[in-house]
């Protein structure tokens, strides 16, 4: 339950989707402090959603998110290194409850996505682009670098190509984004919304616990050796074979029919 009015997102729960959206479209839902932490207290909201299955971030109007606003900037630009220090680690904070959330997390790119807003596109588990829309790491410009956001976009593109977008800092199309893996395809913007649809159902029609311990092993194994991962990988299949979601996976396919967690969709 949200303690507070939502001021800068808006936010709701429906067919077993939670749906984010930055509603500051006047300057292109560009984040200050107060967008931070409200995603920040809505991320932590649907990770105790039981009935949320799959989550949607996009942006309203035009702009996916256009990076730091201007107004929020000015007033950083005078802060004390200890506020800038809070003030950054709430930015880090955000960004990683949105990465380990623990429910399949889909960005919806409508539009420009430029610096922090390019962070949230790598923070989703997946992300779908219209053609038209345009990013760039663009900190180096304003003589800055992309500190909190690196960790993830290092992570989807690998260091090779993260080098080339952060020292460059240049505008980039969709395609390019594709082809550097920060987004997973590429739709005219007319078929956007049809294109989440598909994946979001894609989605439900998976266990849920199955999809939440897939997030956990891709996380984990990276960073085990051969030995941890030999242990930690047989004893998790293990686990999930012994489940109920196992147990009902498994025999609804033996009995050719839908699982439960996916018999109310239509297919």
């Amino acid at each position: 339950m949200l303690k507070n009015k939502l001021e800068t997102i808006l936010y709701k729960v429906e067919d077993k989707i939670g749906r984010v959206t930055l509603n500051r479209p006047e300057v292109h839902n560009a984040f200050n402090d107060i967008m931070i932490r409200e995603l920040t207290e809505v991320f932590n909201d649907l990770k105790t959603k039981n009935e949320v299955r799959v989550v949607v971030l996009t942006g309203e109007g035009k702009s996916f998110c256009a990076g730091a606003d201007l107004n929020w900037m000015k007033k950083v630009k005078d802060f004390s290194y200890e506020d800038n220090l809070k003030e950054s680690f709430e930015l880090a904070e955000m960004l990683y409850i949105i990465y380990s959330c623990p429910k399949p997390t889909i960005a919806r790119v409508n539009g420009t996505a430029i610096g922090g807003g390019t962070g949230l596109v790598a923070v989703c588990d997946i992300a779908i682009t219209s053609a038209e829309a345009k990013f760039s790491f663009s900190e180096v410009k304003l003589g800055l670098i992309p500190a909190c956001i690196s960790p993830y976009v290092i992570k989807k593109c690998d260091e090779g190509r993260t080098r080339e977008l952060f020292l460059t800092g240049e505008r980039i199309t969709a395609d390019k984004a594709y082809s550097v893996g920060l987004v997973n395809r590429i739709v005219p913007a007319a078929e956007l919304d049809s294109a989440v649809t598909e994946l979001v159902n894609q989605l439900l029609s998976s266990g849920p616990e199955a999809i939440r311990r897939c997030k956990e092993l891709v996380s984990k194994v990276p960073q085990m050796s051969y030995e941890e991962m030999k242990r930690y990988t047989a004893e998790v299949i293990a686990q999930m074979r012994m489940s109920d979601e196992g147990q009902e996976g498994m025999l609804a396919f033996l009995e050719k029919r839908k699982p439960k967690w996916s018999k109310d969709l239509n297919e």
